[in-house]
């Protein structure tokens, strides 16, 4: 049963807990605000970043279905923390990223990481002991739908740009970690033979040689794998990437936006494969996984190197 979504927190009660030690950094474009806090600190702020994860993942066609998106990651010592773009003016949250750090990842008994990827993915000795301690797990991003338009005006444009000024920003203030993981989540309703060319797309230029995570329950395409690969050049990454997209548009649909904002931060990001989260509306999720000194350098300047200056 789906339950209907709380009520709108009142913005006033989480502006008292976007105080000034919370504060992270301001956005490069539409002069917004970004801060972390987590559910102990900001239990308002949690609510309503609850309350928009669960309409954003819904109106995509995944969502928990749930009336508030929280739960035990959110909450469990050390909690993953919460970095959000707050509209100042429009005195609302616009997006944000839940993460943990390494060294605040604690283990299951089974020896298992206790971080949300945890119940899709195995993760091997070698990953577990070299990786893990120094990456930092990304996860539930969401931009709320009123900003997903370019409609919306000039200001929605920046939405996904304003939160990997915030990411940028997570890579200085955490300068022990080396790695970004995370997850690309595409929906059921996404076109299966557009998912398939691109998944294999993905596969074919980030490959992750040394198996060092794969999903425990992987998604089955049944599609011909030979046949797909045959459609690139298997050496162009420009060109195969001219027709993936070319593909993908001639069947009315686009790469989805943040499939396509990660395919172009590092050239050597590896992925994980594709596993099915039956926990959240069967979405498709696929695991990523990057090293920070390898960041384009384009990517660098504009969100990390912008933080570095502004700080000084």
């Amino acid at each position: 049963m789906v339950e209907k979504i709380i009520d709108p927190v009142d913005p006033a009660l989480i502006e008292q807990e976007l105080t000034p030690e919370r504060f992270l950094r301001r956005t490069n474009k539409a002069d917004n605000v970004i801060y972390v806090v987590d559910a102990k600190c900001a239990p308002h702020t949690m609510r309503e970043i609850g309350r928009l994860r669960e309409i954003s993942f819904r109106a995509s066609g995944g969502g928990t279905g749930k009336a508030c998106d929280i739960d035990e990651f959110d909450l469990m010592a050390p909690p993953c923390r919460q970095l959000l773009v707050w509209n100042p003016h429009k005195r609302e949250i616009i997006g944000a990223y839940r993460f943990i750090a390494g060294n605040d990842i604690k283990t299951n008994a089974d020896g298992s990481p206790r971080i949300a990827m945890g119940h899709m993915f195995r993760f091997s000795p070698a990953f577990m002991r070299d990786y893990l301690p120094v990456t930092i797990e990304l996860g539930r991003s969401f931009v709320r739908p009123e900003y997903q338009s370019t409609h919306a005006g000039v200001k929605a444009i920046f939405a996904l740009d304003n939160l990997w000024d915030g990411l940028g920003a997570l890579t200085v203030v955490h300068p022990e970690m080396k790695y970004l993981m995370g997850k690309m989540t595409m929906y059921p309703a996404y076109r299966h033979d557009c998912r398939n060319l691109l998944l294999a797309f993905l596969n074919l230029y980030f490959p992750d040689p040394d198996v060092l995570v794969r999903p425990i329950d992987p998604l089955e395409t049944n599609a011909d794998e030979q046949e797909l690969e045959s459609f690139f050049a298997g050496n162009d990454f420009k060109e195969d990437y001219r027709r993936l997209n070319a593909y993908i548009r001639d069947h009315g649909i686009n790469i989805p936006p943040l499939v396509n904002a990660y395919m172009s931060l590092s050239p050597k990001m590896r992925m994980f494969g594709t596993a099915i989260n039956h926990e959240f509306g069967e979405v498709e999720e696929s695991g990523i996984f990057f090293k920070i000194d390898e960041i384009a350098n384009q990517k660098k300047s504009r969100h990390i190197d912008t933080y570095i200056k502004d700080s000084m």
